[in-house]
Order: structure tokens, then C-alpha cells, then sequence
């Protein structure tokens, strides 16, 4: 974990994520705490790991999200390189399709 990130601050907006009871909140709370683009680019990032777990090629990430391959190749950095954030969240969410399709 990136120890720059470890402050009083960012524990104390992680643990008010923690306390957002079901999506509807969760829908308020980051419409009030980020803009749209912010959210949109949060989700557009998630989307572009998804798909490279699930083996799809740059072009076709790029052409299905709209990521730029920049974003792209930071997010396959983060997956291969970071602390496994992603992969725990796609595991809990059963996310990734069988890649025996």
C-alpha cells in the first residue's frame, strides 16, 4: 500500500464509504462528493480492468469505453503491479466471465 495515502483524511473517507448502507446511498454520497466526470472516469477505469481480466484486446477496450490507451496501460499497470484491489472486488462481485467462452 502507497504509504502516502495512509492519512487521517483518506481513513476517514474510507470508512464513511464503509458506512453507505445499499447503492441508493452510495449513489448520493459520491454525486455529492465527486463531479460527473470524476465518477465517470472512476467507473470508465473499472471497466477497462474488467475487460482486461477477461483477455480483450486495447483496441477493443478503447473502443467500448472511450479510455484512451494511457488510461489503459495505467490500469494494467495497477493490475499487474499493485495490491490486488481490483482482482479482490472482481472476485467478491463474481465480475469476470469464464474464459473458456
Amino acid at each position: 500500500m502507497n504509504n502516502k495515502l495512509k492519512t487521517p483524511e483518506v481513513e476517514q473517507l474510507l470508512n464513511a464509504v464503509l458506512s453507505l448502507k445499499d447503492i441508493d446511498e452510495c449513489y448520493e454520497f459520491f454525486e455529492d462528493i465527486c463531479t460527473i466526470n470524476e465518477l465517470l472516469s472512476l467507473s470508465q477505469r473499472f471497466e477497462v480492468a474488467k475487460m482486461l481480466r477477461e483477455g480483450k484486446t486495447y483496441l477493443d477496450i478503447a473502443e467500448k469505453t472511450g479510455a484512451s490507451t494511457a488510461t489503459i496501460s495505467r490500469v494494467n499497470r495497477s493490475l499487474n503491479y499493485g495490491n490486488d484491489g481490483y482482482d479482490r472486488v472482481f472476485e467478491r462481485l463474481h465480475l469476470l466471465t469464464d474464459k473458456e467462452d
